[in-house]
């Protein structure tokens, strides 16, 4: 449990970001011009490289300009799933509140029912054992009865016995 929260405030505390998420793979930056190697077919004089140099130029920044862009979009795209990533986590957590709160009152609410119940057992109980005991009593009282009649007839045998 103690992991999943380091993973919640990692991601609360350090969101990923479009700005601290930029990728290496994109190369250099679209201030650096690309270096056209010369083809044998193409003329080599001054101001068809030049005027081929600023059409290449043109193109290429507009293509970075461009890749720079879908970049963005996609760096708020991730952002935005992440942003609702976490709002899912928030939700998550919230939902886990409430459920063990409500866990717990039901928990509570059933231990004092067990508990009622388990006293009304035990008075039932107390009842039963209570009218048993009062036979036993009664019984033991009456065997002690019994016991001093036989005694008695047995001391009355032995008189008659001695008298024969």
């Amino acid at each position: 449990m103690a992991d999943s929260e380091t993973d919640r405030r990692e991601v609360r505390e350090g969101p990923i970001t479009a700005t601290n998420a930029k990728a290496d793979w994109l190369g250099p930056s679209s201030d650096k011009t690309s270096s056209r190697p010369s083809s044998p077919l193409l003329p080599n004089s001054a101001s068809d490289a030049a005027s081929t140099s600023s059409l290449s130029d043109g193109k290429s920044s507009s293509y970075f300009a461009t890749l720079e862009a879908s970049v963005d979009g996609l760096q708020r795209r991730a952002q935005s799933l992440i942003d609702k990533i976490n709002e899912g986590r928030s939700s998550d957590q919230d939902m886990m509140k409430s459920f063990n709160t409500s866990l717990s009152m039901k928990v509570t609410e059933l231990s004092q029912c067990l508990e009622e119940r388990m006293y009304q057992m035990y008075e039932q109980n107390n009842t039963l054992l209570q009218a048993r005991l009062q036979e036993f009593s009664q019984v033991v009282e009456r065997i002690r009865q019994l016991q001093s009649e036989l005694k008695h007839v047995c001391q009355t045998v032995a008189t008659v016995y001695k008298d024969l």
